[in-house]
């Protein structure tokens, strides 16, 4: 299963794509016990201040603008699989911005990622976080600032993931 299945993201118009993997030292299980748990993405996603409003298929973050204020983003997890619960070794989890009806409307029509975990040699674990954002009203050019910044996000979200596992 890939974030680009067209199950979770139709079409490529105004699409901006990034994705991002690395080799961990730790087993599938014990990064999934951080990834799985909204609560820690406070500890790896980068610029979360807190984690609210956590139930099974939805969270809230909460980053803290340029100018100090809180701004909230609502999401809804779309799958949750943890490794070895399927058919597949690998897990993975996908979780999409909701923005409807938010100020984030007027920039995005959709935003979605995932995290695929994979059984590498020994205790490791193959990382990769993906995100697709489908941009409104924007040109190539805002598509690729925002992989710029997207591509960014996810190096500090798996620099993050590898001290915590790591440690």
């Amino acid at each position: 299963m890939s974030l680009f299945d067209s199950r979770f993201v139709p079409g490529r118009r105004r699409l901006s794509r990034s994705e991002r993997s690395r080799q961990l030292l730790a087993t599938p299980a014990t990064v999934w016990e951080v990834i799985s748990d909204a609560f820690q993405m406070s500890r790896w996603w980068p610029d979360v201040v807190r984690v609210e409003g956590v139930e099974e298929d939805r969270f809230t973050l909460v980053f803290q603008s340029k100018r100090k204020r809180p701004v909230r983003m609502d999401f809804r997890v779309l799958a949750s699989d943890a490794p070895g619960s399927g058919e597949e070794p690998s897990g993975h989890r996908v979780w999409e911005q909701e923005v409807r009806g938010t100020p984030f409307e007027r920039v995005l029509e959709s935003s979605i990622t995932e995290v695929l975990l994979e059984p590498a040699h020994g205790a490791t674990t193959r990382v990769t976080i993906a995100q697709a954002q489908r941009l409104r009203g924007y040109s190539r050019t805002g598509a690729l600032v925002l992989r710029r910044t997207t591509d960014k996000r996810l190096e500090e979200a798996l620099n993050a993931l590898d001290q915590i596992v790591a440690a």
